[in-house]
């Protein structure tokens, strides 16, 4: 086993380990102020903390659905939230076209009240929401699953609000699975690139996030993407960084 072990560690070390070996140090100082990358990194810090926000806004939610449901109810919603992940990305893309394009289901209406989310910045983070929120929602139900339903039914025959239990008593037991569900959704959508070419294009300052950057930069200068592929490494361990010392701060204090 630990042979097999260290070959799987091997298989994910050794890209990592040539990206860092073949990246022309020399250049480090024109690569890291090329404003591919500067322009890229300024939209990537707007849209996977603002699409982490809004699935965790509207996936904790649906995550306490799925928890509380069952039978086909619960199958179809299994369905449904697992969809982005079964999908190919650029089919994910269409689908967000098909529905918010401005010839999709909502996109004739949201264009005549000048919302126009194609091409644009808002777009992004939707296909990044999108495709990361069943991360979210998985995780999340796992921990609403592990709640004893002998606390949940206490409170209700005391006559607590369904409200009140999800706020009082549900969301505190669940507070690491739903910062790890925060967290995978993070991820997802911080190496996002299918939905959001095909659905917010590839726009310079607007849609243009690392990912997208680096296929750019690979046709322009390799050595910038990977560059850009060492930046995206590195925001990806502080994503994981901060989710290990959230849990640590809660165990403490608890």
């Amino acid at each position: 086993m630990k042979a097999l072990a260290t070959i799987g560690v091997a298989f994910l070390a050794l890209p990592i380990l040539g990206l860092v070996l073949q990246l022309r140090w020399d250049r480090i100082g024109d690569l890291v102020s090329d404003p591919l990358l500067v322009t890229a990194l300024r939209t990537t810090l707007v849209v996977v903390p603002a699409a982490t926000l809004i699935v965790i806004v509207i996936g904790t939610p649906l995550a306490w659905l799925l928890a509380r449901t069952d039978g086909a109810t619960r199958t179809l919603l299994r369905v449904l939230v697992l969809s982005p992940v079964v999908l190919p990305p650029v089919v994910s893309g269409v689908l967000l076209l098909s529905a918010f394009g401005r010839r999709g289901l909502l996109g004739s209406a949201l264009d005549t009240v000048g919302i126009v989310l194609p091409f644009s910045i808002a777009g992004a983070i939707l296909a990044a929401a999108f495709v990361s929120l069943p991360f979210h929602v998985l995780a999340a139900e796992e921990g609403f699953r592990s709640i004893p339903h002998s606390q949940l039914d206490a409170a209700r025959l005391l006559g607590v609000p369904e409200a009140r239990i999800l706020r009082d008593y549900a969301f505190p037991a669940a507070t690491r699975a739903i910062a790890a569900g925060g967290t995978l959704a993070a991820a997802r959508a911080l190496g996002e690139f299918g939905a959001t070419i095909t659905f917010a294009g590839n726009v310079e300052g607007a849609t243009r996030t690392l990912p997208l950057a680096t296929f750019t930069a690979l046709e322009r200068d390799p050595d910038l993407a990977r560059l850009i592929g060492v930046v995206l490494i590195g925001l990806a361990v502080l994503v994981a960084a901060a989710q290990r010392r959230g849990i640590r701060t809660r165990q403490t204090l608890r």
